[in-house]
């Protein structure tokens, strides 16, 4: 049978999606003794998921990636059209897909074997996404902070969206830099800039978008405006200086930022090049 059901009880609505019956049994098994879990249904492919989500909807998708027809990528694409988009939480074997997974907006992404606390993990992150995402988390609707996945010399590592102090756009990527360096993310910076705008993030040129908590000034000379967070200066277009003021006026921690005035003859520290970051 492709799919089955538990006894209704409240909870997380959840669809487990596996080809592999052992894995499909053992993810069961552990999201069962969760109490944070309600109704489980199963499923043992992409096309299976779907006939499932037609007949009720679900709160979180666990989904293999790797299945024959349609995998869990294109299962996930399939999903983020949905007027109720459910939260999706890939489990793989396979770490290659993670930056995939970011792109297609996936709440978590686990390494199989699975371990019952990092399963754990994931149950916590999708119901901090589903609060922040109805308003009931503590902070509104940007409570919760993004897990992204980047890959670096063949290793895939996890960064917070608060750690990120700029993204520029570097091609059909975007670079994200942090306060320790830089990485590179499968996804425009456009879709970067309507995904976080809630976040804080605002852009200040079009190659260049900063993160609003992280400016400590804002500075005017006659070389026009910059922004400066920690040891960078970034430049501000006159396109979007108006829209960084306001944004700044409004938002609570940045709006603390000092103006200051460069004199004439001091030099300050080059903006980042996105071509060559």
């Amino acid at each position: 049978m492709s799919e089955q059901t538990t006894p209704p009880k409240t909870g997380l609505r959840a669809l487990v999606v596996d080809d592999e019956a052992p894995a499909l049994s053992e993810l069961t098994y552990l999201l069962r003794h969760d109490n944070r879990i309600g109704d489980i249904r199963t499923a043992s492919n992409g096309a299976d998921a779907l006939r499932a989500l037609d007949s009720a909807p679900v709160d979180v998708v666990f989904c293999d990636i790797k299945m024959p027809g349609l995998d869990g990528m294109a299962l996930a694409r399939v999903l983020a059209r949905f007027a109720d988009r459910p939260q999706v939480v890939f489990v793989t074997a396979y770490d290659e897909h993670a930056v995939d997974a970011f792109e297609v907006r996936a709440t978590d992404y686990v390494m199989k074997p699975v371990r019952a606390a990092r399963l754990s993990e994931a149950v916590r992150r999708v119901v901090t996404a589903m609060a922040a995402a109805t308003g009931t988390g503590p902070t509104g609707p940007t409570g919760a902070d993004e897990t992204i996945p980047v890959g670096l010399g063949g290793v895939t590592t996890f960064i917070k969206r608060s750690q990120v102090r700029y993204a520029q756009a570097q091609g059909d990527y975007a670079r994200l830099h942090t306060a320790t360096g830089s990485h590179l993310v499968r996804t425009s910076l456009t879709t970067l800039e309507e995904r976080w705008a809630e976040a804080g993030f605002v852009r200040i040129h079009r190659s260049t978008l900063v993160s609003l908590p992280h400016i400590d000034a804002v500075i005017t000379g006659h070389g026009g405006c910059k922004v400066r967070l920690g040891d960078v200066e970034l430049q501000v277009s006159r396109r979007h200086l108006r829209d960084l003021r306001d944004r700044l006026s409004l938002s609570g921690g940045a709006a603390s930022a000092p103006t200051e005035t460069s004199p004439p003859s001091s030099a300050s520290p080059a903006s980042p090049d996105p071509s060559q970051t």
